[in-house]
């Protein structure tokens, strides 16, 4: 793997990252842009390592390493969850990260499609079914 393809690799997970964490970090989150920008490059790295890993002793398993980032993005991503007064706050930023993650991994073996069509996905789901869920919430309230 060339020095080129790795910090296209991780740049691109940087800005894709990026793109999610910075809608979470206007919205006030506290998991905002430093944190999605952090677990995707994290994640890419991971996979850049498996490939590398695998290269130079063919004994390594890539799946392996996906599937630990992926726990271990889980239990980051329950810390994010928190229940109050009979509500469970944090669901959506567990989430985002949880995305994010794949987005790092998608990136690190070099599936940039998938991970475009998908930060473009989460970003229509946070940005535009937001305003959605709040303007149905705002109705629902009114009528009450």
């Amino acid at each position: 793997m060339s020095d080129l393809t790795i910090i296209t690799n991780l740049l691109i997970a940087f800005l894709l990252g990026g793109a999610i964490g910075w809608l979470r970090e206007k919205e006030g989150k506290s998991a905002g842009l430093r944190t999605h920008i952090l677990v995707a490059v994290g994640s890419a790295l991971f996979m850049l390592l498996s490939g590398q890993m695998t290269a130079i002793s063919g004994l390594a398993d890539p799946g392996r390493i996906a599937a630990g980032v992926v726990t271990g993005i889980g239990f980051l991503g329950a810390g994010c969850i928190l229940q109050a007064q009979g509500s469970i706050k944090g669901i959506t930023t567990a989430a985002s990260v949880w995305i994010t993650a794949a987005i790092g991994i998608a990136t690190g073996v070099g599936f940039y499609l998938g991970a475009i069509a998908t930060t473009i996905i989460a970003v229509i789901t946070l940005e535009l079914l937001g305003k959605v869920e709040r303007k149905i919430i705002k109705s629902k309230d009114s009528l009450e």
